[in-house]
């Protein structure tokens, strides 16, 4: 998995020529993102590592894809995508984990795949992906309980779910003794440029 400072420097870089391209300042973006100027500062200047809701925060505010923060330079009419090089990103308290299962680089693209892991009783909220986007999800082991727009649904290993992102939505682990594991594949609307 790469390190943390190569995780911040790709985000760094990516934030620093996003607000660029819009000629913002560190506090009109602070303002359309509700993410704090310092904290927007720390990014940008690789000194942080900001977590999954930070990140969908600031490209919310910049108008732009997720993975457009994480993508690196170049690309391959092949890749392989080894565990240890994702870029595997957690919230807040550590107890939600996501990597992505797909080069974030490869060009436009309508459909998202990652590996979910929550730790025993860990849970994520996800604010409102983009507009017409669904998430499908399986649970691979454990147990998963996935809030829809305040609609429960308690998932075990091998169930399914494929329910509209737009929403507000939530992932938690109805298990206080062992991890989750899960895929899920985000479908975008349109495509990702």
């Amino acid at each position: 998995m790469p390190d943390a400072d190569g995780i911040a420097a790709t985000v760094a870089e990516n934030l620093r020529r996003l607000r660029a391209a819009r000629g913002w300042s560190l506090e009109e973006l602070a303002q359309a993102s509700g993410v704090s100027r310092a904290m927007l500062n720390q990014v940008e200047t690789g000194k942080s590592v900001p977590t999954i809701a930070t990140l969908w925060k600031i490209a919310q505010g910049l108008g732009v894809p997720f993975q457009r923060l994480l993508a690196a330079s170049g690309q391959a009419a092949c890749r392989v995508l080894r565990r240890r090089d994702a870029k595997v990103l957690f919230n807040a308290d550590g107890s939600f984990a996501s990597r992505a299962l797909f080069p974030f680089d490869d060009g436009p693209r309508s459909v998202e795949f990652y590996e979910l892991s929550l730790t025993p009783g860990g849970s994520e909220r996800a604010a409102p992906h983009a507009l017409g986007t669904r998430e499908q999800l399986v649970v691979v082991r454990g147990r998963l309980e996935v809030e829809v727009d305040g609609a429960r649904h308690a998932l075990g290993a091998r169930d399914a779910i494929s329910f509209r992102a737009d929403v507000p939505h939530a992932y938690r682990n109805l298990d206080q003794r062992r991890p989750v594991l899960a895929y899920l594949v985000m479908i975008y609307a349109e495509p990702i440029p």
